[in-house]
């Protein structure tokens, strides 16, 4: 009898060493994996297209998120800036979430373009249907995690600057906000070819917008410049932030500020329908490059434009 009750406990302890060693296991299964960067996939219009999400460790899904999207330049990808524009780190630091789309092209994750209107390269040459993709990420995006509806924005960098222009626009009803660095509202293929503009947005998109002076590749003044691609022929950064203006219907005359050293110049359109001003940062001596970004043609260091577009953003959530 004695070896049948030690038995007994015996069993009686393994049993709760057992049901321990479950509630252990099913303790770290029900811990959330931790947000990391991760690919993504989505059929749209019989094209494969693909991204990369960014998601910070402090997301939960408890509260609504801003969800930027960035647009890389023409013959880029989204690796190339997700890795180069410091956007992940500053969603880290302030809160949101960052998409990085590829555009299309003849390899499939190299050398890729979007379709702007009036550039670029095969994404134009085959009228990929981009404004009708990023729609349909958005709504992917927020049928996965808990997106606030009225901050969801747009950003990039020369051809991606371009698209975003054309999703403010094509994309007012869901975008609340874009920063185009570099680009433009359209503009030619070639100087034998139809002038092609961006169509008047349904509702006020707050736009800020950052452009250097001396930009060989979307030139400042307009036209084509000596590192254009093609035949293309740009409209000048004055003829897109007007376009703005008029359709935001915010005051004509804009307030300026000029930094110490006279190198950045910041005007701001104000008194817009729904709070949508129209900002345009001018770099007197920067070049075809992302301010505060160590490459592209002559980049500034004096001001960041991760930094004051996400500022911009936070000031102008849709209305």
């Amino acid at each position: 009898m004695k070896t049948m009750h030690r038995w007994f406990f015996v069993f009686v302890g393994l049993l709760v060493v057992l049901v321990g060693l479950q509630n252990c296991i099913s303790l770290v299964h029900s811990q959330p994996s931790a947000p990391e960067d991760s690919q993504g996939e989505l059929s749209f219009e019989g094209r494969t297209r693909t991204y990369i999400l960014h998601v910070p460790p402090s997301y939960t899904g408890q509260e609504p998120w801003p969800l930027v999207i960035f647009l890389h330049g023409g013959g880029g990808n989204a690796q190339g800036a997700a890795s180069t524009y410091g956007l992940s780190a500053e969603a880290d630091q302030e809160g949101f979430i960052v998409v990085y789309p590829n555009g299309t092209g003849v390899l499939r994750d190299r050398v890729l373009t979007w379709n702007a209107g009036h550039c670029c390269g095969y994404a134009l040459e085959n009228l990929v249907n981009d404004v009708g993709f990023i729609r349909a990420l958005i709504d992917k995006l927020q049928s996965q995690l808990n997106i606030d509806s009225k901050r969801i924005y747009a950003t990039g960098h020369s051809n991606g600057a371009m698209m975003a222009y054309r999703l403010g626009a094509e994309l007012s009803d869901v975008l609340a906000a874009i920063a185009p660095v570099a680009g433009t509202i359209g503009g030619r293929v070639s100087a034998a070819s139809p002038l092609v503009i961006i169509p008047e947005p349904s509702e006020p998109v707050a736009v800020v917008a950052f452009h250097g002076k001396l930009d060989s590749h979307v030139p400042y003044d307009g036209g084509h410049g000596p590192g254009t691609s093609g035949e293309r022929i740009d409209l000048s950064v004055n003829q897109s932030m007007l376009f703005w203006v008029a359709a935001n219907r915010c005051s004509p005359v804009p307030e300026r500020e000029v930094s110490r050293s006279g190198n950045i110049i910041k005007e701001t359109y104000s008194h817009c329908a729904n709070n949508a001003d129209v900002v345009l940062y001018t770099v007197v001596n920067g070049g075809h490059a992302w301010p505060g970004a160590t490459r592209g043609e002559r980049p500034t260091q004096e001001i960041s434009a991760t930094k004051l577009l996400w500022d911009f953003f936070e000031q102008h959530p849709k209305r």
